[in-house]
C-alpha cells in the first residue's frame, strides 16, 4: 500500500494489510470449496489421461454441432432438484 488510502472504507488508524488479511480469511467460508479427496481424484483421472492410460476419444466440430442441435434449446435450472 501507498499509504493513500485515507479517502476509502478503511478509517486512517486501520491497518491496510490487516484489513485485507482479515476479509480474506473470513471470506473463505463464503466460496464452494471443494473437497480435497475430490480435487485429488481429479488430478489422478488428469494424470491417468496424460499418461495414456485412458483411452480419449476427440470431439469433432460436427459433433458438437449435433450435439447442439440435440439439446441447443433446452434451458436448465441448476438449481432445481431431479427425482
Amino acid at each position: 500500500m501507498t499509504g493513500k488510502y485515507k479517502d476509502y472504507a478503511l478509517m486512517w488508524y486501520d491497518d491496510p494489510y490487516e484489513e485485507c488479511y482479515e476479509w480474506f480469511w473470513g471470506s473463505i467460508g463464503y466460496d464452494d470449496t471443494l473437497d480435497k479427496s475430490f480435487l485429488e481424484h481429479i488430478r489422478k483421472l488428469a494424470k491417468e489421461v496424460e499418461e495414456g492410460q485412458v483411452k480419449t476419444y476427440p470431439i469433432t466440430k460436427d459433433m458438437m454441432d449435433k450435439l447442439n442441435d440435440l439439446v441447443g434449446d433446452i434451458e436448465v435450472d441448476l438449481d432445481e432438484r431431479l427425482d
